[in-house]
């Protein structure tokens, strides 16, 4: 495993057939040195808690207004849920991976770094295994990847159609998904109840196209995944399945997410303003005196006029607030979001396959695959999701895993690659994806600030791309905001 000057990661997991299992990957994402931090009694303007995107966009928009801010991270790396790892000269993105000039932050902040030239299409159907495989239990046949399309855009008009008018009348404007109140009557449905509402206009190739990508979105299973998220990922991909397709898995950065989020990080150190610790894992946030006091697991003590905290929400209860969190956010922090995405990145000697997709479900530990790259080698790079129903955790047994891969096509696999979520301390569990009823009951209690404290993550940004990268960045921009504001604000009344 070549690093080429990269420093490693303690995160991820790398496998090939010679080396076995290793424990650690090589990231541009890693930070060194790991701290900067020249005054630790220094009062800050801004403490910023996490840099994955929103905490990146909240200390890059902080710091170039001429904010002192520290950011504090507990892993050893930027990116949160969103990095890649380069290996060999090519990067595995172990989270967030596709963007798309749908997502309006991400496209604003390709544009401001000069990237927009780092898009590349994930597919490629020249080669010669330029089909799609569909395993179910009731057999295991191919298909070319039109008909693929038509069989999915199919199930998913049925599965949406809750209006009529595929959910364009229900769900009007995704960024204001209940502007239409009549939406609010699928808050408590589950994928599972829609199916069966719907199972008698249903084949049953239908019926596993929808749940298998259905699940590949949520992460999951059909019965605890709420049907109203993917009522607003629809909606957010204009009420068509292809264009949906085009936004969450076709259009990804050539140079990688760590490469990009780097851009972030890099503008905010270039103004002096931003000191920063990682390897800082936060235990206690006490806002009941002027200024924020933040305690970390070493013992060490940070203030600030502000604080901004980006935990995602299965982990936020993990942090004690003086005074408390409020009764919804500690209820939906315990109760959790539904996504334990597995993700598994594999290179496959056969360069052929790099024009192959497919399904196996429900009986298999991994559900889709997909040929997502070329690596240097000349090899093809596939990449495999599960998800809660029938779970896996990649690392614990590599020979079922490597089943699970071969269970798709015949495959040599050269190497697998993969970040555990479901056990990552900092997360469990990957992007957001709201029990039934969850959303509207939980949604507009943890966007809500308590004092001095701001709480900003994609989990609970604004409608629309809520989940995605591009949740992210919208959610820090919003949070730096409000505080840049309020900070001028506190400063022109010392003046009078």
């Amino acid at each position: 495993m070549k690093m080429a000057g990269i420093a490693k990661s303690s995160e991820g997991w790398h496998w090939t057939p010679s080396g076995g299992l290793v424990a650690g990957i090589p990231s541009k994402g890693v930070i060194q040195p790991s701290q900067n931090i020249k005054q630790s009694d220094a009062v800050f303007d801004v403490i910023v808690i996490g840099a994955g995107y929103t905490g990146l966009t909240a200390t890059r928009d902080l710091t170039t207004s001429g904010v002192k801010t520290l950011l504090l991270e507990g892993r050893d790396r930027i990116g949160g849920r969103t990095w890649s790892s380069n290996i060999d000269g090519y990067p595995y993105e172990m989270g967030g991976t596709w963007v798309h000039w749908f997502q309006p932050h991400v496209y604003r902040e390709l544009s401001r770094y000069g990237m927009i030239n780092e898009l590349v299409h994930s597919t490629d159907f020249t080669k010669k295994h330029n089909y799609f495989s569909f395993a179910t239990r009731s057999g295991r046949r191919t298909m070319s990847h039109e008909e693929e399309d038509e069989m999915f855009s199919r199930a998913m008009q049925k599965f949406v159609n809750v209006d009529g008018n595929f959910g364009k009348t229900v769900m009007p404007f995704p960024f204001d998904a209940y502007w239409n109140k009549n939406v609010l009557k699928y808050a408590n449905l589950s994928v599972a109840d829609r199916i069966a509402q719907i199972r008698h206009d249903l084949s049953e190739d239908e019926r596993h196209a929808i749940e298998s990508f259905v699940l590949l979105c949520s992460g999951g299973t059909a019965q605890n995944s709420a049907f109203l998220d993917f009522l607003r990922w629809w909606a957010a991909g204009n009420y068509d399945y292809r264009t949906l397709l085009d936004t969450i898995i076709v259009f990804k950065l050539k140079c990688g997410q760590s490469e990009f989020a780097r851009r972030f990080f890099n503008e905010a150190l270039a103004t002096s303003n931003l000191a920063y610790s990682f390897n800082t894992v936060i235990s206690r946030v006490d806002s009941t005196n002027n200024t924020v006091r933040v305690t970390t697991r070493d013992g060490r003590a940070f203030q600030a006029k502000r604080v901004i905290c980006t935990a995602p929400l299965n982990v936020l209860s993990k942090i004690a607030f003086n005074p408390p969190l409020l009764a919804e956010k500690t209820e939906a922090s315990k109760l959790k979001h539904v996504n334990q995405c597995v993700k598994v990145h594999a290179e496959i000697k056969d360069p052929e396959m790099r024009s192959w997709s497919g399904v196996t479900y429900p009986d298999n530990k991994l559900v889709i695959g997909l040929a997502d790259g070329k690596t240097p080698a000349g090899y093809t790079h596939c990449v495999f999701f599960g998800c809660d129903a029938n779970h896996i955790h990649a690392e614990e047994n590599i020979d079922e895993t490597l089943k699970a891969v071969k269970k798709f096509a015949p495959m040599d696999v050269n190497r697998l690659v993969f970040h555990n979520w479901s056990k990552d301390e900092f997360a469990e569990g990957a992007w957001v994806w709201y029990r039934p009823g969850m959303e509207v009951k939980y949604l507009e209690a943890l966007r809500r600030r308590q004092g001095a404290v701001l709480f900003a993550n994609s989990d609970w940004a604004a409608g629309g791309w809520r989940s995605f990268i591009d949740g992210a960045i919208q959610s820090g921009t919003e949070a730096a905001l409000t505080v840049r504001g309020e900070l001028r604000g506190e400063s022109r009344a010392s003046h009078l």
